[in-house]
């Protein structure tokens, strides 16, 4: 299987000179890989970096930073490949990570894109935020995951050692078939960065793929590299992209579930298109609440970052039309199954509940 293990930079020289040499050592091993790194115009050292201390990386020039989204779409349409492999430049691997993700494709024709349990770089036991062991999402779109709920982490311990169909796996280190990529449109370009990964994985799905964390593939995240957690664009996107990932794919997803319950298609359509205004506004009223607690605490820069999410996505949005869904509940390919939706919301579960690590809402998951 021909892969192309990618790097999109922006200006992170220093993390190519730590973790590519690993990267390139890992990636040699295996037969028909290659590491492309693809520069989305950094203003530091980074494309001189690749260019003359690392001449086994073939290097991809792009004209201006289409941000994480953009930047991959256009590098991918330079690369052919059955297998993309996307990894940031703050991931430092370990000794035979590919393989399994590799191996896992080739064995599993059913699955769409698969990914490594991520751990942290700086504390190497804890997983790290950015996916964990596999993501899930609550029924407000709130993401949580195997490893990770809230911003409450574990102790990999092998508790999640088997591999698992999750809702989504981290765009930090992600494989995915090149055709599927390009079946579905790859990174929606109006993300630019963050959560894209998490729209991906859920479009897969609702077009019959499955979306697969390979455990005994293991790397470490260091976290922040371009944006750091208390960025306040970092929480615009965050909130901005939330709404664009939930008006994308929700009228489909329960649509398909009241197909599957019974009713005919444009019973069906109607129905997922009504469940979905319904969750739309409730997550805008729970967004406004945030932004209340941001002003009441006179977080000035969080408050007008969540206030400009929500204009910007009203403008942004494309929430599919009732035709379009039934359309989609006519053509939609006999696999087509949303797995990995948390039917409680995550927020209100852990501060009642103390549902704090996966493990004391894995029943309910299996339920569901």
């Amino acid at each position: 299987m021909k892969t192309a293990v990618v790097i999109l930079n922006w200006n992170t020289e220093g993390f190519l000179r730590e973790f590519l040499p690993g990267l390139l050592r890992s990636v040699k091993r295996v037969e028909g890989a290659e590491v492309i790194g693809a520069d989305n115009a950094s203003t530091d050292g980074s494309l001189k970096v690749m260019k003359e201390e690392f001449p086994g990386v073939r290097t991809i020039a792009l004209e201006k930073n289409f941000g994480f989204t953009g930047g991959y779409n256009k590098a991918f349409e330079q690369i052919e490949a059955d297998l993309f492999v996307l990894i940031n430049s703050d991931i430092e691997v370990t000794e035979g990570w590919l393989e399994p993700l590799v191996e896992w494709m080739e064995e599993n024709p059913e699955c769409g894109a698969c990914a490594p349990k991520l751990h942290s770089w700086q504390d190497r036991k804890m997983f790290e935020y950015a996916g964990a062991a596999g993501g899930y999402l609550d029924r407000f779109g709130y993401p949580l995951g195997r490893g990770r709920v809230l911003k409450n982490l574990e102790e990999d311990k092998g508790q999640y050692d088997s591999p698992a169909d999750v809702f989504w796996a981290t765009g930090a280190c992600l494989a995915v078939r090149s055709e599927v990529y390009r079946r579905l449109g790859g990174l929606d370009d109006r993300f630019f960065a963050h959560m894209e990964e998490i729209d991906l994985c859920w479009r897969m799905q609702l077009e019959g793929w499955k979306v697969t964390v390979v455990p005994e593939s293991v790397v470490y995240h260091v976290g922040g590299g371009t944006l750091p957690a208390t960025s306040p664009f970092k929480l615009y996107l965050n909130f901005r992209n939330n709404r664009l990932m939930l008006s994308n794919n929700l009228s489909k997803t329960f649509a398909l579930e009241s197909l599957k319950a019974g009713l005919p298609e444009h019973k069906a359509a109607l129905k997922g298109h009504r469940k979905a205004n319904r969750v739309l506004t409730f997550r805008q009223l729970l967004d406004a609440a945030s932004a209340a607690v941001y002003l009441l605490t006179f977080r000035w820069d969080c408050f007008k970052a969540v206030w400009k999410a929500y204009k910007d996505s009203t403008k942004l949005m494309r929430k599919p039309a009732k035709s379009e869904v039934e359309d989609y509940l006519r053509s939609r390919p006999a696999t087509a199954q949303v797995r990995g939706i948390y039917p409680k919301w995550i927020i209100l579960q852990s501060i009642l509940k103390g549902d704090k690590v996966f493990e004391s809402i894995r029943n309910t998951m299996q339920r569901k």
